[in-house]
């Protein structure tokens, strides 16, 4: 079976699309792209990833998740409250037969971003009780864990969490594969190739643990310029030269990988 590239996680429904999103859509099957699978930060995206699934069924597998930073990104970015929550949980179960995954959620303890114990005790908050609406819904969890990698997989693992994907993951190497060892899936987006820093983990990492992703439009080989879906072969190529494959076999098996990660992908 032919996957073609699945970027494992993507702000499709991001603004930053709006203006040329059909020309973006169409690279993005250019290059190969099969599936995209949507993630969100807050619950005002909720609405435009499923408006999205309904214009492109066959290419976006849709997410919800409350992110641990709240804000956008911009100057009114804050750590997330629990009550971020409260007008998300009804929807998850709403639309539980569309989603197939929960995310974006996890943990940032960047200390510009998480100031205080309270912000980390809160986004600890909001970050297990939606891996309680992932457990209950049996749906998979696609995982922030900036300046928190080794406390994210210790309480997926406490959480008894058993499919998770950490993206654009920057932790140890030990710490990673702890992670293996609970079944945990890590990706990579072109962020990468700006320098050697993650060669030593993706070295490490097995590649049957390992996925492509974008996180368009952040994260591409330019961190000006907007990134896009069809990028992801950037991230398939360098992964292949890091470990001495070729780009044919880490495209096959990381889409092996995340259609074993997100079955529902697999039913749209």
């Amino acid at each position: 079976m032919d996957y073609g590239f699945v970027d494992c996680h993507c702000h499709i429904s991001a603004r930053e699309f709006e203006e040329d999103l059909e020309v973006v859509i169409q690279r993005t099957r250019e290059a190969g792209v099969k599936t995209l699978v949507a993630v969100t930060e807050e619950v005002g995206e909720f609405n435009r990833v499923l408006q999205l699934q309904h214009r492109y069924p066959d290419l976006v597998a849709p997410c919800f998740g409350i992110h641990p930073l709240q804000g956008g990104g911009g100057p009114e970015q804050r750590s997330v409250k629990p009550q971020d929550l409260y007008a998300a949980l009804p929807l998850f179960y709403k639309h539980k037969e569309r989603l197939v995954a929960i995310g974006e959620i996890g943990l940032d303890f960047t200390p510009w971003c998480a100031l205080t114990q309270q912000d980390r005790d809160d986004q600890s908050t909001v970050f297990i009780k939606q891996l309680n609406v992932a457990k209950e819904l049996d749906l998979p969890v696609n995982v922030h864990s900036r300046s928190a990698a080794k406390v994210t997989i210790e309480t997926l693992r406490e959480q008894g969490i058993g499919r998770a994907l950490l993206h654009n993951f920057a932790g140890k190497p030990s710490v990673a594969l702890e992670g293996v060892k609970a079944g945990y899936l890590f990706s990579f987006p072109p962020a990468v190739c700006r320098n050697q820093q993650r060669d030593k983990l993706i070295k490490q990492l097995p590649l049957e643990h390992i996925c492509l992703e974008t996180d368009s439009p952040a994260l591409g080989l330019d961190k000006h310029v907007r990134n896009e879906p069809a990028n992801i072969s950037l991230s398939c190529r360098y992964i292949a030269d890091v470990k001495g494959l070729s780009p044919q076999t880490v495209q096959l098996v990381t889409a092996q990988n995340a259609h074993r990660l997100f079955p529902r992908a697999d039913s749209r």
